[in-house]
């Protein structure tokens, strides 16, 4: 196993570096069981991703001018995976939302900061039960790891499967969303993110976009 480290200003850089690096520190193989059944993914062994100031705007990357490649992601779908994040309501059609778990551990990792102290290492938001090995696609995020320090709350996140072409950058950016909203209700200051996964990837019908848009 081979494990990468990507450290990043902003989730922009993060989203390139690790789009640019894929190609040479990847995995490729195809697909057994689950999404995309047969087709092929480019994927690191494990990797960890630290950004040290993910909240300058833009949040998304943006396509240069001529560069003919369709943008991974838009705020409009931000704000919609937001709402999936901080609210357990769920549509007919949807096996799951990562707010019917973090809906009432938000409000309960606020309180435990302003309440009991920012010194503590049990303010992590858990996604997922011992159900979830059953579901046809379970949750890609499993965790959401918090820390305060040096005045700023940080997230520390862990993805058993993740998605770098459009997942990564539409996922951080509704994460950094939700941690601002965190650090303003217990009274610190926005930090870092630091992310993890052994299956952060790009599946072969991006394969020629994703080298397009870093110039390889």
């Amino acid at each position: 196993m081979k494990t990468e480290f990507i450290r990043a200003r902003d989730l922009p850089d993060a989203w390139f570096q690790c789009v640019y690096n894929l190609f040479d520190k990847g995995y490729e193989y195809t697909i057994d069981r689950g999404s995309f059944k047969g087709q092929k993914r480019l994927e690191y062994d494990y990797i960890v991703v630290q950004i040290t100031h993910p909240g300058p705007r833009p949040l998304i990357p943006d396509i240069p001018p001529g560069c003919n490649v369709p943008p991974p992601t838009s705020m409009e779908y931000v704000e919609q995976y937001l709402e999936k994040l901080i609210t357990s309501r769920k549509d007919i059609h949807e096996a799951y939302t990562y707010g019917e778990d973090l809906e009432k551990q938000i409000d309960e990792v606020i309180r435990m900061y302003r309440e009991e102290g920012l010194n503590t290492n049990q303010a992590y938001m858990a996604v997922g039960n011992a159900g979830s090995i059953l579901l046809q696609d379970p949750q890609c995020l499993r965790g959401v790891d918090t820390r305060v320090r040096y005045g700023k709350l940080h997230f520390m996140l862990y993805f058993r499967s993740w998605d770098l072409w459009a997942g990564f950058p539409s996922n951080l950016a509704g994460l950094q969303l939700l941690k601002e909203y965190m650090a303003k209700e217990i009274g610190v200051e926005d930090g870092e993110i630091i992310a993890a996964s052994k299956g952060l990837h790009i599946y072969d019908y991006c394969w020629d976009v994703a080298k397009t848009r870093t110039g390889r």
